[in-house]
């Protein structure tokens, strides 16, 4: 069963109250892998008629991040790894997955990948996250009145 995991406010990548998001949904199954399906549009062109780099590395850092966030772990990244593999077109269906590959004690390290309509890997991706409960406590201490 897949659920569907919120949005974050001004996230660049999933967030609902920026209006310049690039407004990806991603939901996460039984067994800890999350998935979406998104199209990409002008607003996120590099070469004519394809997707900046720099986006797909946005997402798939949202999205190997929140899939460990989505384990119960509170991590910031300190290494991502992007591979480009095809071009990603704009006005096409992509689909997205990410997934925990590896648990240290205090490294949690995961996969990812974005893939064209025909299933072919465009870009990869490896993200290395450490875990930092204390970089969200402002966050939540504003939440709670504080």
């Amino acid at each position: 069963m897949k659920r569907q995991l919120p949005y974050h406010g001004w996230c660049f990548v999933c967030g609902n109250e920026n209006p310049h998001s690039i407004g990806i949904t991603m939901f996460v199954d039984d067994d800890g892998v999350l998935t979406s399906e998104f199209t990409l549009n002008e607003a996120h062109q590099g070469p004519p008629g394809h997707t900046h780099g720099g986006a797909s590395a946005a997402i798939l850092d949202e999205a190997m991040g929140l899939v460990v966030w989505a384990a119960g772990h509170q991590v910031a990244a300190v290494n991502l790894e992007i591979n480009y593999h095809k071009p990603l077109p704009l006005k096409q269906p992509l689909s997205l997955a990410a997934r925990i590959s590896q648990v240290d004690e205090r490294k949690i390290f995961s996969v990812g990948e974005i893939r064209l309509a025909d299933s072919t890997v465009a870009v990869s991706g490896r993200g290395i996250y450490v875990v930092a409960p204390h970089l969200f406590e402002q966050v939540k201490l504003k939440s709670e009145g504080g």
